[in-house]
C-alpha cells in the first residue's frame, strides 16, 4: 500500500434527517474510533466516484436512501467496478441494495417472510387482511408506503402493477432486528411498542431466532459487509422477515451499552482489515 496505514474513504451524508434517528451521531462515533487504525476521510455520496481512487477501500455507511442521489450512486458503482475498488458493503447484495424485488423472490422460495406480490391478479395468493401495505419496489425509509383497505387494494395496485409491492398488514407483537458483520452475529434490538419503531431495547435472541436470521444472511451471501435483518413477531408466534438491509443499515448503536459499542467497533475494525487483505 502507498501509506503505512490504509486509507479509508467513509461515505456518509451527515446532513440527512431520518425519522427517529440521528445518522450523523452514529457516523461521528464510528469514524472517531476507526481513525485509531486507518487514515480516514469522510465524503458525501455525491463525491464518492470522484474521490475513490485515492483510497485503499470505501466504506458506505449512513448515506441516506439511494433514491436521493441515484445518478451519483450509479456512477460510484460503475467507477468502483472499473477500478477494482474494495467496497464495504461489497456491491453484490441481493436485498435492499437491489430494491425490494427480493421480497418476491423470498416469498416464491418459501422463506419465512411477510407474503409479497406485485400484480393485482396475484392478490388471491396473499392471506386475507383488513388492510394491505402498498410500497414502491424501489422505495426506502418508508417513502411512499401506504396502508390500503381490502376493498380498495386492487384499485391501488392496478395502475402501478410492477412498480409497487403488496403485503397483508400484519398485527405483530413487536419488531426485532439482528445485526451481522461479515456474516457474524453481533447483537439484537427490538421495539416493544409497535408504534415506536425506533425506541429500541436490547433483545436476548434465542437459538431459534438466530437460525431464522442466519437463513437470510446465508441467502444473501455477502462476505464483506454489515447487514440488518428486520423481522416481526407474528400473531402465531413465528418471526417473519420485514426487510433485509444490506446497503447502509442504521445500527442504533446508541441503544447499546459502552461494552456493546466497543464490541461492535472491534468487529468492524477486524472486518475492514479482512477486506483490505482479501
Amino acid at each position: 500500500m502507498a501509506s503505512a496505514r490504509p486509507r479509508i474513504l467513509y461515505v456518509t451524508d451527515l446532513a440527512y434527517e431520518a425519522r427517529g434517528r440521528r445518522y450523523c451521531d452514529e457516523d461521528i462515533f464510528l469514524t472517531s474510533r476507526l481513525r485509531e487504525d486507518f487514515d480516514l476521510a469522510l465524503c458525501h455520496p455525491g463525491d464518492a466516484a470522484a474521490l475513490l481512487e485515492a483510497f485503499d477501500a470505501v466504506v458506505v455507511r449512513n448515506s441516506g436512501p439511494v433514491l436521493g442521489h441515484q445518478a451519483a450512486y450509479d456512477a460510484f458503482r460503475l467507477r468502483a467496478a472499473e477500478c477494482g475498488t474494495r467496497v464495504y458493503n461489497q456491491l453484490t447484495g441481493r436485498a435492499d441494495m437491489a430494491g425490494k424485488q427480493y421480497l418476491l423472490e423470498l416469498t416464491e422460495a418459501g422463506f419465512p417472510v411477510i407474503p409479497t406480490i406485485d400484480r393485482p391478479e396475484d392478490l388471491h395468493r396473499l392471506p386475507r387482511a383488513d388492510e394491505y401495505v402498498v410500497k414502491p419496489r424501489l422505495g426506502a425509509d418508508s417513502t411512499g408506503l401506504r396502508f390500503v383497505p381490502a376493498d380498495r387494494v386492487r384499485e391501488a395496485v392496478g395502475g402501478d402493477a410492477g412498480d409497487v409491492l403488496v403485503q397483508p398488514r400484519v398485527d405483530f407483537a413487536y419488531e426485532v432486528s439482528f445485526y451481522f458483520v461479515d456474516q457474524y452475529f453481533q447483537y439484537a434490538l427490538y421495539a416493544p411498542d409497535p408504534d415506536r419503531r425506533w425506541r429500541l431495547e436490547p433483545y436476548d435472541a434465542t437459538p431459534q431466532d438466530l437460525d431464522f436470521a442466519r437463513r437470510f444472511i446465508e441467502w444473501n451471501d455477502i462476505v464483506h459487509g454489515i447487514q440488518r435483518v428486520d423481522a416481526c413477531r407474528a400473531p402465531g408466534g413465528e418471526l417473519l422477515l420485514v426487510e433485509l438491509e444490506d446497503l447502509n443499515p442504521y445500527l442504533s448503536l446508541d441503544a447499546l451499552d459502552e461494552a456493546g459499542r466497543d464490541s461492535f467497533v472491534t468487529a468492524l475494525r477486524t472486518a475492514l482489515w479482512r477486506l483490505l487483505t482479501a
